[in-house]
């Protein structure tokens, strides 16, 4: 059996560009360019049923490393903890003070960009320190 070489995360949300937008800002990605015909989402958006306009928005890694982003619309809201969820790694190979230092820049960045933290976990000896953090859609994640 060969194994998955790409897969893409999918996210519930409200407002599926709003969502697509921030993890753009936060990751680096960009958003696609509109299907061919098409100058921009908002003329492609324009030739769709108004039920189903602002349906799903995706974000794609530049370099083609990362997962694809697809983002749908769901009637329901968030009631529950995610099962699954984003790590945004800034502190690889760092530990201590300096990783402290660069998990509180990056996620004051992501403050700025909608986001809210949670907690801040501080190392204990045995787990690295984290933030848990939500999105602009209360969804978890973490800066690791």
């Amino acid at each position: 059996m060969e194994s998955v070489k790409k897969f893409q995360v999918t996210f519930d949300c409200k407002d599926p560009e709003r969502v697509a937008r921030f993890w753009c800002e936060v990751l680096g990605y960009e958003v696609p360019q509109p299907p061919s015909g098409f100058a921009t989402w908002a003329d492609y958006e324009a030739t769709r049923p108004a039920e189903r306009r602002g349906e799903w928005f995706a974000a794609t890694d530049p370099t083609g490393v990362g997962p694809r982003l697809f983002f749908q619309r769901v009637p329901e809201g968030k009631v529950v903890k995610n099962r699954v969820h984003l790590d945004v790694r800034v502190g690889t190979g760092l530990v201590g003070a300096e990783r402290l230092a660069a998990l509180r820049a990056e996620a004051a960045r992501l403050v700025a960009l909608g986001a809210v933290v949670v907690q801040e976990l501080i190392a204990d000896g045995e787990n690295e320190s984290c933030i848990p953090m939500l999105d602009v859609e209360g969804n978890e994640f973490c800066v690791d």
